[in-house]
């Protein structure tokens, strides 16, 4: 295991505030200026470690520190005697009739009502004559679970403390009625601060960003589940090769606070709360209809409720942590459980409840059920459940199961359900659960299952080898085994159900796998055969091995067939186009890739799936129809949050993000990036965060964004390999740095090293998208061999192309390397110029203006090189780019003309993306309309609106369009 530290850290992650809060109550204690603080926070969220914390920084001060204890919960003023014994010996110093209420309500005589205004002036009094000498802190951690008349009197005092030397703090984890005093609410912990809590806790070694995400989901932001998490790590856990726990540990601090809370509910209660645990759905009417037949009612939840426990809403019962539900099952003994599973089953008798009654009546089953394992699949496959619940099932069906051939084939489907729900750790674990020989089918789809494993946590040579496998064996003849003579298996209903692209389960991870069934009739899983070759050409890209991708379509060749069906089709095309297109035969190429994006946006019902659509928006960008490819991805985006595929965003949101790159739209491109680095860290997947790391430099560096490029590439770390693309999309940003700061010879090496087209190795399709900064790098070292191979390169995919901006890019090129002062370098530059996109890359047209407004300074033409040195630093002053817009600047003035700074306007104040929807909202648009505009979500218009309105200190549209020129 993997040694937590024992003693108390001193650094409280994520309670700066309250830290800073309790500093300053502090502080100005020796002056006179008490206070109070009450701290509210979910049990595990830091209470007691502010309280404590608040011990360590009275220096000079009297401590007095209480508990709230339930079981003096019943006992009038109890806490308050404890509270206040050590100062006791001061009462003489109070009024004769405030002592005399004081002494006996404190020794257990009890405080008249019409008296406990003279008893809380009395506790005022004690603690001010305790202050006279040092300065007083009083604490009581839990007021809430103490006795209440304490509480009352805390309260009354904490209200009256101003020219005191007092101060209060308390803590509750309820949303008690203590008002009059300065009130903090402990968030949960962001994901920097849960790192850093569990890097303090492993003893400053940091997990892996795919543990430490997934342990953060899990914790849900409470400092103490991470503590517990972190103690109960293997070291292989934490390397992120094993499973990671999914809740905290019941027997861990924080499940040893909810287990206390629970023990101390009433019997019926506890009844009632354990049928909630149990039905995950948490819909009222059933556990009305439960909770009745059990002889009690739904109710009877409210002393969990108080407690904290549960959440009971209108229409669902909620568990607000999810421990708390784990802590509940652990408590109760089996045969409560399995009453309870039987007693949700009965009232379960509804159509609609179909997977619910079954996954209850298998919870209670006893041994193998073949029976109610075939109910369980058919009830997944027909429910249009969830994917994580779908997996489940499948899982339970499989232990349920006499006959190993089904068993395998619902494991393996349950491993499916489980990948397309973003849990790469479960798929893992329930593969391993396969025996060693299997039918042929089920291992082969268990060797894409494992295939994609592989490729998404960054091993792709391996899930290139293990891909190509999966294919042989998906298209072996009907009656081929893995060394058993079980034969062929029957084609199980879960997974059939997913090959036609139910809404509710997921469609296939790998793309067109939604047409097995149709296909695989009398020849072998094609469709599912010709994904797994998709992401073995995916793995021998990312790897830089585009040399491999031929045998990739060498054998997606030979599952071709005439009258294919349309997503079949398509998948066909897409690699046919791409290994042409890498082996530099765009004429080839053009063709096969238009039809993978004609039939991408021609996919209807089932075999619309996102996997589909990536593979068209990715042929998309490979013959530069970049709107159309981002018609597609974020369609593919939209699919997949619609069913739940949450593997599938992040490859969707890499094609999203690179087509709104080459749109001119960075800022987009910066949201899609961090979206699918949020949920590639969340569902494990490596080598897509990776990626998005590498975009996201390459986005900061060519906005001269040093620090953020840098810090990006940081993250990505020493563990790519030395050819993959996240590697190399670093190494371009690094470029455009060197090239920012004037060191063109670093650059050019840098990019020249990216790939060698020649071979195949490398990352071509990287080289090429930054091809023109390579060449803007080898110019101005005079280094001809370098850039006109790679542009050469560069030309021949552009020429094939319809894309404006790819030969505006080229022409901006040839500029460059044409002889300085020369008509030829001229005229190319004013070419790229023209063929600029006036609606959409406004970034690029204005690094042309730039280069050419430098080229005629050069040539000593200064007068004709101010027009587009301007025309460049307002562009570069409208997109917040500053460092280029300083790049102009001194290119103005060293053509002779005095440049001042720009002044202050509204365009000065926001980004490219901002002033550009502030412009269309000023003109009346709304924000669905701004948003179908410029090809974004509403939500992120929203936000978007909101920065504006915060930059320009306005609050309506009415003075945005007052603003704006």
């Amino acid at each position: 295991m993997v040694t937590a530290l024992s003693v108390q850290l001193t650094v409280l992650r994520g309670r700066g505030e309250e830290c800073a809060a309790i500093r300053h109550l502090l502080g100005v204690l020796p002056t006179g200026g008490g206070g109070a603080l009450l701290i509210q926070g979910e049990p595990g969220s830091g209470r007691t470690a502010l309280v404590d914390y608040a011990h360590r920084h009275a220096e000079g001060c009297t401590v007095l520190a209480g508990t709230g204890l339930r079981e003096e919960a019943g006992l009038p003023y109890a806490g308050l005697q404890r509270l206040l014994d050590p100062v006791l010996e001061r009462a003489d110093e109070l009024p004769e009739q405030q002592r005399r209420v004081l002494l006996r309500t404190l020794t257990g005589a009890g405080c008249p009502a019409h008296r406990r205004l003279a008893l809380s002036l009395a506790v005022l009094g004690l603690l001010t004559a305790a202050a006279r000498e040092r300065p007083l802190l009083c604490t009581m951690d839990d007021v809430d679970q103490g006795d209440q008349p304490t509480a009352d009197v805390l309260a009354f005092v904490a209200r009256r403390l101003r020219r005191s030397r007092v101060a209060v703090l308390l803590t509750t984890a309820a949303d008690v009625p203590l008002d009059g005093m300065a009130r903090h609410r402990l968030r949960p912990l962001d994901d920097r601060d849960s790192l850093a809590l569990l890097t303090d806790r492993l003893a400053g070694r940091p997990p892996a960003p795919s543990v430490a995400a997934a342990l953060g989901a899990a914790a849900g932001g409470n400092p103490q589940a991470l503590v517990d998490l972190a103690g109960v790590l293997t070291p292989g856990q934490c390397r992120g090769e094993e499973p990671v726990p999914e809740t905290p540990p019941p027997d861990g601090g924080l499940g040893r606070a909810y287990r206390a809370r629970l023990d101390r509910l009433p019997a019926d209660t506890r009844r009632v709360l354990l049928l909630a645990a149990l039905d995950e759905d948490g819909e009222p009417g059933t556990l009305l209809r439960a909770a009745r037949i059990a002889g009690t009612a739904v109710e009877a939840l409210a002393p969990a409720e108080l407690a904290g426990l549960v959440r009971v809403e209108p229409h669902r019962v909620t568990f607000p942590q999810p421990l708390v539900r784990t802590v509940v099952r652990a408590a109760a003994p089996l045969a409560e459980r399995r009453a309870a599973h039987l007693l949700l089953a009965r009232v379960l008798d509804g159509a609609g409840h179909r997977l619910r009654r079954a996954g209850h009546l298998a919870a209670a089953a006893q041994g193998p059920d073949p029976a109610l394992a075939a109910e369980l699949e058919q009830a997944a496959a027909e429910s249009g459940a969830a994917a994580t619940a779908a997996s489940a099932a499948l899982h339970r069906a499989a232990e349920l199961s006499d006959d190993p051939a089904r068993a395998a084939a619902r494991l393996v489907a349950a491993a499916r359900y489980a990948w397309s729900a973003g849990r790469a750790h479960r798929t893992r674990l329930l593969l391993g659960g396969l025996p060693a020989a299997v039918d042929a089918t089920v291992a082969g789809r268990a060797g894409l299952l494992r295939g994609e494993l592989e490729l998404r946590a960054g091993h792709p040579r391996s899930a290139l080898t293990t891909l190509l496998a999966a294919a042989d064996t998906l298209t072996a003849p009907d009656t081929a085994s893995t060394g058993t003579d079980t034969g062929r298996a029957a084609p199980d209903t879960a997974w059939t159900a997913m090959g036609r692209g139910r809404a509710a389960t997921v469609a296939s991870t790998a793309a067109g796998a939604d047409q097995a069934g149709a296909d695989g009739a009398g020849s072998g899983d094609r469709a599912l055969a010709l994904g797994a070759l998709v992401r073995a050409g995916e793995a021998a890209c990312f790897a830089g091995d585009q040399y491999r991708y031929a045998e990739v379509a060498r054998r997606a060749e030979l599952l071709r067939r005439p009258g294919d069906p349309p997503a079949t089709e398509l998948l066909s095309a897409y690699v046919a186009g791409t290994a042409a297109t890498l082996r530099g035969d765009h004429e080839q190429a053009g063709p096969a890739l238009r039809r993978a994006v004609v039939l991408g946006g021609q996919l209807t019902g089932p075999a619309l799936t996102p996997g589909a659509l990536t593979c068209a928006a990715s042929a998309g960008l490979l013959v530069a129809v970049d709107g159309a490819a981002h018609r597609l991805a974020a369609r593919a985006v939209e699919l997949a949050r619609e069913r739940g595929e949450l593997s599938a965003l992040p490859r969707a949101l890499e094609l999203r993000a690179s087509a709104e790159y080459w749109l001119g739209r960075h800022d987009a491109a910066m949201d899609s990036s961090r979206e699918g680095l949020r949920i590639a860290r969340d569902t494990g997947q490596d080598n897509w965060a990776g990626v998005h790391l590498g975009m996201l430099a390459v986005l900061a560096a060519v906005r001269a964004d040093r620090e953020t490029a840098l810090h990006r590439i940081r993250e990505i770390g020493e563990d790519a390999g030395a050819h993959s693309r996240p590697r190399a999309l670093a190494q371009w940003a690094l470029a455009v740095l060197d090239l920012v700061d004037n060191r063109p010879a670093a650059a050019a090496a840098r990019l020249a090293a990216l790939a060698c087209p020649g071979t195949g190795r490398g990352q071509v399709l990287v080289l090429v998208m930054a091809t023109p900064y390579l060449v803007e790098a080898a110019a101005a070292v005079a280094d001809r061999p370098a850039a006109g191979a790679a542009l050469a390169v560069f030309d021949r995919w552009a020429s094939s192309t319809a894309s404006p901006s790819r030969r505006a890019l080229s022409a901006r090129c040839h500029g460059l390397l044409a002889p300085r002062g020369s008509a030829e370098a001229e005229q190319e530059f004013r070419t790229a110029l023209r063929l600029h996109p006036t609606a959409a890359g406004a970034f690029e047209r204005a690094r042309t203006e730039l280069l050419l407004g430098r080229e005629l300074r050069r040539s000593r033409r200064p007068r004709a090189a101010r027009e587009h040195l301007h025309a460049a630093r307002e562009a570069f002053t409208l997109l917040g780019a500053g460092v280029w817009a300083d790049q102009a600047t001194t290119e103005l003035r060293a053509a002779g003309e005095s440049v001042g700074p720009p002044e202050e306007s509204v365009a000065r104040l926001l980004t490219g993306q901002q002033l550009r929807i502030a412009q269309l909202v000023a003109e009346g648009a709304t924000n669905r309309e701004v948003a179908a505009r410029m090809f974004l979500s509403t939500r992120t218009v929203d936000h978007h609106l909101r920065n504006i309105f915060h930059r320009l200190n306005i609050r309506s549209r009415t003075e945005l369009a007052r603003a704006l020129p």
